[in-house]
């Protein structure tokens, strides 16, 4: 191999790696003036070898774990218990909840929930939808991390329930576009006659019965082959052994590789 050549293609494959340290190290040691073809064919190998190793590590991640239903249903008590159950196997986790209360746009929702302000439906189910995008960045990040997190409702209840007050579905599921897709839903199944019977209820603006029906009617229209389906008016302890059993094996799949993906975005 000519000099000339050796020595440009040389500057060209430390460029192109995103300057790996082992790679470093041969640059500041080695006289590229001098480089054989024989060990610049061993410099790219390695540089080569030490990139692949690095893209494998970040594959690992943690998993995103969702749960929907009815008011009611008993996702808020499930989350609390799946928690830690999977620390106590040694998982980084944290559990989340949608919509997130803390932030300014939460205390928006929490005000309309409670019925403390009025606001026109599609006003209310674009901040919902802002509210999840508040946390997209952060989400990620503890994803990558190595994190799983448990989510209490996510945008599939964003979609449900301002469908069921008359709203086209495609149009409520444009604001979710680009959020990051589940890798595990679990919807908790339950009648909303049976929901309505236990205690609490009636206490936020959608626990009404006759709404929560079309709520379940738009879940119905949602879910898709994927989701996990658990009967919710099961003993809490049966419930909550399904669901440690469903998240171990999507939290092995997400570490074992499985990449991050959007929501309906085909």
């Amino acid at each position: 191999m000519p000099t000339a050549v050796a020595v440009s293609l040389s500057k060209s494959l430390f460029r192109s790696i995103g300057r790996i340290s082992p790679c470093k190290s041969f640059n500041t040691h080695l006289n590229l003036k001098f480089l054989s073809k024989r060990s610049f064919t061993q410099l790219r190998n390695i540089c080569m070898e030490k990139n692949q190793c690095n893209n494998s590590k970040g594959d690992s991640r943690g998993a995103l774990i969702v749960l929907e239903g009815l008011d009611r249903c008993g996702k808020t008590s499930q989350c609390s218990r799946l928690l830690p159950s999977l620390e106590g196997l040694g998982h980084s986790v944290e559990s989340w909840r949608f919509p997130d209360r803390n932030t300014g746009v939460g205390q928006m929702i929490s005000a309309y929930l409670s019925n403390q302000s009025q606001l026109d439906d599609r006003a209310i189910h674009l901040l919902f939808s802002a509210n999840r995008w508040e946390k997209r960045s952060l989400m990620e990040a503890k994803l990558k991390s190595g994190t799983t997190l448990i989510v209490d409702r996510y945008s599939y209840s964003g979609v449900a329930f301002s469908s069921a007050k008359g709203l086209d579905l495609q149009w409520c599921k444009a604001p979710e576009v680009g959020l990051l897709a589940p890798d595990l839903v679990v919807y908790l199944d339950i009648s909303p006659e049976k929901a309505a019977e236990r205690g609490g209820y009636g206490g936020e603006r959608y626990e009404q019965l006759e709404f929560q029906r079309k709520v379940a009617q738009s879940y119905h229209t949602l879910s898709d082959a994927s989701w996990k389906i658990v009967d919710a008016t099961l003993p809490i302890e049966d419930i909550e052994t399904q669901l440690k059993e469903m998240a171990v094996d999507c939290i092995n799949t997400c570490k074992n590789g499985k990449s991050l993906s959007h929501i309906w975005s085909s």
